[in-house]
């Protein structure tokens, strides 16, 4: 049986959501994605205040009690020269360390991310024998990306195995021009002020 493991940015997964303007719901995504094998692990990269809120440590708790290994960085704080304070952190070598240390356990490594920064080490999976699938919505996966993958899944479509229904996220893509005005609901943990 094929072997799956699951590897989540989730700062690039919250602005896709943001982007589709739906939210996802994560237990749906690892059945989703481990459908076809067995799962070896699922893991979700995510950036927390310092000190935690309890909104981020209810989602990062209710990530775990699903079955993800999680792992987060603080948030830095940094001011440009403009005088505008930014929040960042990158898991960007977490997940590649995660990707090339634990290969000798699946088959087929699912990504969820569009960033370009991941090609070479996907190029080094597959040089291995290692599967990869890519997903993420198209106008914020790098071509070279998807090039390097095997396997490209835009989640528009598969929305209706993902979704979490009920909890709309504020659409990058909707105009303010049109005449139907839907409510949109954010979970507890997915806050305008977070860097997933």
């Amino acid at each position: 049986m094929e072997r799956i493991a699951l590897f989540i940015d989730g700062a690039n997964v919250y602005a896709a959501a943001k982007r589709l303007g739906w939210n996802f719901d994560h237990r749906k995504i690892l059945e989703h994605f481990s459908a076809g094998g067995a799962l070896y692990n699922a893991f979700y990269y995510t950036a927390v205040p310092t000190p935690i809120d309890d909104k981020q440590k209810r989602f990062t708790d209710a990530l775990t009690y699903m079955g993800y290994t999680v792992r987060t960085r603080p948030l830095r704080e940094a001011t440009d020269e403009g005088g505008e304070t930014h929040r960042r952190a990158s898991l960007d070598i977490e997940i590649v360390t995660d990707l090339l240390s634990t290969s000798d356990r699946f088959d087929t490594a699912v990504l969820l991310t569009g960033d370009g920064d991941f090609e070479r080490p996907v190029e080094v999976l597959r040089a291995r024998g290692k599967r990869v699938v890519v997903a993420c919505i198209a106008e914020m996966t790098s071509y070279e990306l998807r090039n390097a993958a095997d396997e490209y899944v835009d989640f528009k479509d598969i929305r209706e195995h993902v979704e979490r229904p009920g909890y709309r996220l504020p659409s990058e893509s909707r105009g303010n021009g049109g005449s139907e005005h839907r409510p949109f609901y954010t979970s507890a943990a997915l806050q305008e002020t977070d860097d997933r």
